[in-house]
């Protein structure tokens, strides 16, 4: 079972749960930016919750698929379209064999997830499908003629399950589309809004920021530049000064740090974040605020706010369990 890739779109990876255990090395973790979006892109066709898709950038690709399939989009609101058919996200479609899907503008948002029952297959690079692009891991970007493997992902439906599935749903499909009645909500998981601050707890250097920067960190309003990408993305508009220069070692970073280079322009690192770096780490960006900071676009405005530790870790767990609890949901849906 394999995808044909027809055209490639602005920026589309293939992108799993990332590639861990390998910092000592200098191999940073990659995966998906929206991490949370994959997921559950995955949950909705039944893999494995780190299996890997398409991670789509501002504009997606078009590809067909050469063997009826289970699909599902989630992450940023995309026009796609399966021949006269529009394509619904957040929930389980069927495509029949030989089928073209086509993801077009991503009108909001920055990054759309394609998942496909059985996740992508292909060899893996330090344990992942990952592909990064700043370290060459894994491949390059997505490319016109390109052929991906569809893999075979249990998850929760096997393959002889999700195969009956399939048989049952296109049984009574209309030009070979058939979406689920029901759907996920994307609310709770999804949220682009520029004016929403992100959360950030204090970082290692913040007191050794002059007052101001302490100030505008937290009050001013920056803005995405134009040169961001998966390694980090650099804030501008409000500079940043430290009291006195510093004389740092390199230590260690992951993404969420956020990194003050001599410019002055905050640099937020993201999925593809080196594992150390030398600069000043005044804030670290929350774990569940990073996929909405996933799906900010460049030119568009970020302001944060500081919570404290405590509080990170009480979101996060809070935010686990509502995914666990919603992926038995799926689960029980699908089966």
């Amino acid at each position: 079972m394999s995808i044909e890739v027809l055209a490639p779109g602005l920026l589309t990876t293939v992108q799993d749960g990332g590639r861990f255990g390998h910092a000592a090395i200098g191999v940073g973790t990659a995966g998906a930016m929206d991490a949370v979006a994959l997921r559950l892109a995955n949950a909705l066709v039944g893999n494995a919750a780190d299996a890997a898709g398409l991670e789509c950038t501002l504009r997606g690709p078009r590809l067909r698929f050469a063997h009826d399939v289970l699909i599902a989009l989630t992450g940023a609101a995309a026009d796609a379209r399966c021949g006269d058919r529009a394509v619904p996200a957040w929930r389980p479609v069927a495509l029949r064999a030989g089928s073209e899907l086509a993801i077009g503008t991503i009108r909001r948002g920055a990054r759309a997830y394609l998942a496909v029952g059985g996740g992508i297959g292909g060899a893996r690079v330090l344990g992942s499908r990952s592909r990064d692009l700043n370290a060459e891991l894994g491949g390059a970007a997505l490319r016109a003629g390109e052929v991906l493997p569809i893999g075979t992902d249990d998850g929760a439906l096997s393959p002889a399950a999700r195969a009956s599935l399939l048989g049952r749903w296109l049984r009574q499909a209309r030009d070979g589309v058939a979406a689920a009645p029901w759907s996920i909500d994307p609310g709770p998981w999804f949220d682009a809004d520029p004016a929403r601050p992100l959360r950030a707890v204090v970082g290692t250097h913040f007191a050794h920021l002059d007052a101001a920067s302490r100030r505008a960190l937290f009050d001013a309003a920056f803005r995405i530049g134009a040169d961001s990408n998966r390694v980090g993305l650099r804030l501008e508009g409000t500079r940043l000064a430290l009291e006195e220069p510093l004389e740092l070692v390199s230590e260690g970073v992951v993404p969420g740090t956020v990194q003050l280079p001599p410019s002055g322009d905050p640099i937020v690192l993201m999925a593809e974040a080196p594992t150390v770096g030398g600069y000043p780490r005044i804030a670290h960006v929350i774990e569940v605020d990073r996929p909405r900071l996933a799906q900010r676009r460049p030119g568009e405005r970020v302001r944060f706010v500081e919570v404290s530790l405590g509080e990170a870790q009480t979101r996060y767990l809070e935010r686990e369990r509502a995914l666990a609890a919603l992926d038995r949901t799926i689960r029980e849906r699908l089966q």
